[in-house]
């Protein structure tokens, strides 16, 4: 009794009295499932974050300058040679692991599932992300003599998807002993008020903490620790929507092991100064990737000497950290932003209100917010048409048949590279 008292005085001290109502008609299971929910909560950090999105956003007084990168289409054949050389050697030593992130649901797509249980229609019968994927790593293993060790990253709202799906079709043919399945952190909804959103199932409604919660989340799975168990010194993570994704490129290991950066980025060069993404940067003497609403217009139409754009590096996540790097960012508190949604809930009666307009606030943090924790990052300029087929979109930009046309062009010209 003693523990549902703490329970409700927490509530009472947080103004979440609404919570109270709706514990005193639970009973048996659904009541205590909620108490453990209540319990695990940070009510500090979620206020923090909740009077945060009540401050106006101060625009300080920043030092932007453009980040090198290396191009690798530029680079001579010695170059190449010795960087891929330095890839090589790690990869063949067992000392590198991939990460891709699947938290994310198939809704923009039409798609009814994880993302990465989308069908692909390429070559007419048609591949799925996740198959895509596999291809890619089987394809690095027997070239290099490995298995690479791949861990997948889902969401609690489809990690038992995602592990049914794959199972089914048995992993693609991928060595189901090197694949690891582990579930990103949740943070609680908040509506204007400050109050938590209860869901149809009477819990607490939560959401993904975003990409950033990456770190977090392979430190508290355990997964860090069997990376560091197995040796592994380079671990790459990438997103399963890329269908063009390289998550083995042995130019980039080597470029970061060659500059002796704990972290390296495949960036590609911006299609135009106002195109809607995020670019790499040095701010305040660290790596950034700066949003393309917080870049002065000037600075976004500014070339080099070269008559290239200065800040025309586009943030594609493709992303390779050195396990160190892993470790700290994985100790730090990233910085959240918000995102305004409509959020369906049960009120205090039992009845369920579905807004029609934005309601409540979910929190996210990025990965490359991490970026400004260290002094140095290396980037390699890929191509867009060899490196960047995003599934975002139903239709338009970035859709799946923007990728298909990625895919099967960029296939064919291998094929012809092959055959010559």
């Amino acid at each position: 009794m003693d523990k549902i008292q703490d329970t409700i005085d927490t509530l009472k001290v947080y103004n979440q009295t609404h919570i109270i109502k709706i514990l005193e008609k639970l009973e048996g299971k659904q009541k205590t499932e909620l108490i453990e929910q209540i319990n695990k909560i940070d009510f500090h950090q979620m206020m923090e974050l909740y009077d945060n999105t009540k401050k106006e956003i101060q625009i300080k007084e920043n030092k932007i300058e453009p980040l090198p990168y290396l191009d690798k289409e530029k680079l001579s054949i010695e170059q190449k040679e010795e960087l891929d050389m330095l890839g090589e050697v790690a990869l063949r030593k067992g000392e590198y692991a991939v990460v891709t992130m699947a938290g994310g649901q198939g809704t923009r797509l039409g798609h009814i599932g994880p993302k990465g249980t989308f069908k692909l229609d390429v070559y007419g019968k048609g591949k799925y992300l996740f198959e895509i994927l596999v291809e890619n790593l089987k394809e690095s293993n027997t070239k290099y003599d490995i298995i690479i060790p791949w861990y997948i990253m889902t969401s609690k709202e489809n990690n038992a998807a995602t592990k049914k799906f794959l199972e089914k079709n048995n992993y693609f043919g991928y060595p189901k002993e090197y694949v690891t399945i582990f579930t990103q952190g949740e943070l609680p909804l908040l509506d204007t008020d400050g109050k938590f959103l209860i869901g149809k199932d009477m819990k607490i409604k939560e959401a993904s903490d975003g990409n950033g919660g990456t770190y977090s989340s392979l430190r508290a799975s355990g997964c860090l620790a069997d990376m560091k168990e197995k040796g592994i010194k380079w671990i790459f993570i990438g997103s399963v929507d890329n269908a063009l994704l390289k998550m083995v490129d042995i130019t980039l290991l080597g470029m970061a092991i060659n500059e002796g950066v704990q972290i390296a980025s495949k960036s590609v060069v911006k299609a135009n100064p106002h195109e809607r993404v995020g670019v790499f940067c040095r701010m305040n003497g660290h790596p950034k990737v700066i949003e393309y609403t917080e870049l002065p217009e000037k600075m976004a139409e500014e070339v080099d000497e070269n008559g290239e754009l200065k800040y025309g590096e586009s943030h594609i996540m493709c992303n390779l950290f050195s396990i160190e790097a892993i470790e700290k960012i994985s100790k730090e508190p990233l910085m959240y932003h918000s995102a305004f949604k409509a959020n369906s809930y049960i009120d205090e009666e039992g009845k369920e209100i579905i807004p029609k307009e934005p309601n409540s606030y979910k929190f996210e943090s990025f990965i490359f917010d991490a970026f400004e924790f260290f002094d140095d990052i290396a980037i390699l300029r890929g191509k867009r048409e060899d490196d960047f087929a995003p599934v975002k979109n139903r239709e338009g930009v970035d859709s799946p048949k923007t990728a298909k046309e990625l895919y099967e062009k960029y296939w064919e010209r291998q094929n012809v590279i092959v055959n010559v």
